[in-house]
């Protein structure tokens, strides 16, 4: 009988929530996503330690000093351990923009600019890379220009249905609603434990995919940040699902099959197209307790995780 895993596989691409190599081969996702707190984890080891020496002993003689040094060096590191990556998976590599430009448009669109640039100038197509923003407006408008110029986006941090709205509006290649986060939020507000189809997590995506595909959206959707696999179950036939190692691990050693819950020929949705001007996504973002909460929340710990890093490679410098 096949696992679980196996089974998922056969409705829903199954990514890698992981800077961890290892775990990419053993499990052999499509694609894989990374974000400051993974690369973190993944740079502190010993086996990957070399990897951020490279990046450190490539740039010293750059003529670079203080901060800019330590960003040249912070840039490298994201681009080694993308080539790393796009070596074990077929498909595509997310890579993160400094979350601490979260709310500079321009800002954003240039280290967006940069990343590719560098992924291009070791002969990686832009095509199999994602540049992950958060969902905030300014981040949202970046990809909608980036988009323009092929430069393909994940947003990422999104937690209310407005930022799903707002990235479908701007034709951003791919989104990442956050299940475990929501999930987190509702269980500390109401003290409930929720399962299976009645998470607010799995309510969410179920929502925002049907409202994709019963409107024609290409924009991708990919369910994030799971608590159990459980999450991930009900939300067979999602576009994509980026899984952890631990749960790709729980799923493997069950045995499925699953039930497709999401069908893109079939969306459960009533709900009209909704457009969304600067002014209005605020006021219906800010409705949203939990999504605001959630979105400053991420946004502070990969902002705090990136001067983490910085301060590991400044410490190797």
């Amino acid at each position: 009988m096949p696992s679980q895993l196996d089974s998922l596989k056969d409705f829903t691409t199954v990514v890698a929530d992981t800077g961890d190599f290892a775990s990419m081969q053993e499990y052999q996702p499509q694609d894989a996503t990374t974000n400051p707190s993974l690369i973190l984890q993944a740079a502190s080891k010993p086996e990957y330690k070399s990897l951020v020496e490279k990046a450190v002993s490539e740039n010293k003689d750059s003529g670079l000093t203080g901060h800019a040094l330590t960003e040249a060096i912070m840039d490298r590191v994201l681009i080694l351990f993308g080539i790393e990556i796009l070596k074990i998976v077929p498909g595509r590599v997310s890579t993160e923009v400094d979350a601490r430009l979260s709310f500079d448009k321009e800002g954003t669109i240039a280290k967006a600019k940069q990343l590719i640039a560098a992924y291009e100038a070791e002969g990686i197509s832009r095509d199999r890379i994602l540049i992950k923003i958060a969902s905030t407006w300014e981040g949202i408008k970046a990809a909608e220009e980036l988009e323009k110029e092929g430069i393909h986006c994940n947003l990422t941090l999104l937690f209310a249905f407005s930022q799903a709205v707002a990235c479908a509006e701007a034709k951003v290649q791919l989104i990442s609603p956050f299940v475990g986060r929501i999930y987190d939020w509702f269980k500390k507000e109401t003290g409930e434990e929720y399962v299976g189809d009645n998470d607010p997590g799995v309510q969410s995506v179920t929502k925002i995919y049907n409202y994709y595909k019963k409107h024609g959206y290409t924009t991708e959707v990919m369910g994030a940040s799971f608590r159990n696999s459980g999450q991930i179950t009900s939300l067979a036939g999602c576009d994509l699902l980026t899984i952890s190692p631990k749960l790709l691990e729980e799923l493997q050693n069950t045995d499925g099959p699953l039930e497709q819950k999401l069908n893109a020929e079939t969306p459960d949705c009533d709900l009209e197209k909704i457009s969304l001007d600067e002014k209005s996504f605020r006021f219906e973002f800010n409705e949203d307790a939990m999504a605001v909460e959630k979105t400053a929340q991420g946004i502070r710990a990969f902002s705090a995780d990136i001067v983490k890093l910085e301060q590991l490679i400044e410490s190797m410098v």
